[in-house]
């Protein structure tokens, strides 16, 4: 069984090794850094559970230069919740994924890059062109980011989808808490990035003028953006002016990403011309109240548990969550009914929710695992006609 719970000091090591397997500017490969940010998310984490949380004093902001030590300072008003998932079996951490409530802000610009054409004419040559220009763009609308999503190599392509179940939580955490999180979730997706974390479009437009690594420049933007708009030109840049290696990975996500992006696309985020300033991985976003996993998902109380012959009739299937008066996170996917206003579980979820009848509870309806894409497809087509007509009637 899989269970995602809240990230824990004690998942630092297992972090950090996973952190090493793939570049993520959300979970970079420092432990310290790491650390902050679990103690950043079990205070976010309290806070959603509806308990006092202590204010912590303003830090000084220091420069940022490459000695910058420490949790990050940047965005500490924005609360961040990181998740990880524990196989039961092993009784270990498989994986993680991260939802912040607010990218950025007034003030505090979310920088991208805006992607658009221009066409040149020439009447007397009869010839024409189209070149595709990216222009700085800083974004303070304070969008809610989702990110950092890293599961364990041996767990893709297992038939429970694990990394699925990984990627709903945070839809899922939305809908419970929607009053934390912003009307835009923004997806900031990975671009190729080698094992020594290096990237083509850096080289070949950041570094000519921040003349760092990218994976340095990234862990300056851990704590301080303030820098990007000072040291990138806001003028147009031509990408016809770059090879043809760089202008073919403008938008391009990693293969490793390739899934992750294919999954947000099917819940409607889409791709609108902006793009990391930095690596030139493409920005998608979606109105969060128009992501199904969001709408979908209702509070309830837990009901009896219900003993394994009964559970394995339970037809509907989703995630259920509990969060503790103590901030102790916990979800699951499994099978479950509800019935007369409460839900019905098996007493093994029961067991690994840590939770007993009558707690709090939120479930989101998803497909099961081993339902085909087009099936699931064709599923919600059917659910939302039906939820649409339910409106309708009752609006007659």
């Amino acid at each position: 069984m899989f269970v995602i719970r809240q990230a824990m000091p004690t998942d630092n090591a297992t972090l950090l090794k996973l952190a090493k397997m793939v570049f993520f500017i959300n979970l970079p490969p420092n432990e310290t850094i790491i650390a902050g940010k679990i103690e950043q998310s079990q205070q976010a984490f309290l806070k959603a559970s509806g308990a006092e949380v202590a204010t912590k004093p303003a830090k000084r902001k220091r420069g940022g230069g490459g000695g910058v030590q420490g949790s990050t300072s940047l965005d500490e008003d924005s609360d961040l919740f990181v998740f990880s998932m524990i196989d039961t079996d092993l009784q270990g951490v498989i994986g993680t994924s991260q939802v912040r409530s607010h990218q950025g802000g007034p003030g505090n610009p979310n920088w991208s890059m805006q992607i658009t054409e221009k066409q040149f004419r020439s009447e007397p040559l009869s010839y024409s062109s189209t070149h595709k220009v990216g222009r700085l763009y800083g974004d303070e609308s304070g969008p809610t980011e989702v990110g950092g999503l890293i599961i364990q190599p041996s767990y893709r392509g297992h038939e429970k989808r694990p990394g699925r179940f990984l990627s709903f939580v945070r839809f899922h955490f939305i809908g419970m808490y929607r009053r934390f999180f912003a009307d835009r979730i923004l997806a900031e997706m990975m671009a190729p990035v080698s094992s020594e974390g290096e990237n083509v479009f850096w080289d070949h437009f950041g570094r000519k003028f921040i003349p760092v690594k990218y994976a340095e420049a990234d862990r300056f933007c851990q704590h301080n953006r303030k820098f990007i708009p000072e040291l990138l030109p806001r003028e147009e840049i031509y990408f016809s002016l770059f090879p043809l290696e760089v202008q073919n990975l403008v938008g391009v996500v990693s293969k490793e990403t390739i899934p992750a992006r294919r999954l947000l696309e099917s819940m409607g985020f889409r791709y609108r011309g902006f793009i990391d300033p930095f690596d030139g991985g493409p920005h998608l976003d979606a109105p969060t109240d128009n992501v199904e996993l969001v709408k979908s998902t209702k509070a309830i109380k837990l009901g009896e548990p219900l003993p394994a012959s009964k559970a394995a009739k339970l037809e509907k299937h989703g995630i259920v969550s509990v969060l503790s008066d103590e901030g102790e996170f916990r979800a699951v996917e499994t099978r479950y009914a509800v019935e007369k206003n409460t839900l019905r579980l098996s007493e093994a979820d029961f067991d690994a929710l840590e939770a007993k009848a009558g707690a709090a509870a939120g479930y989101t309806p998803v497909t099961p695992p081993d339902v085909a894409p087009a099936d699931a497809a064709k599923a919600a087509k059917k659910s939302g006609k039906a939820r649409r007509g339910a409106k309708a009637g009752a609006a007659s």
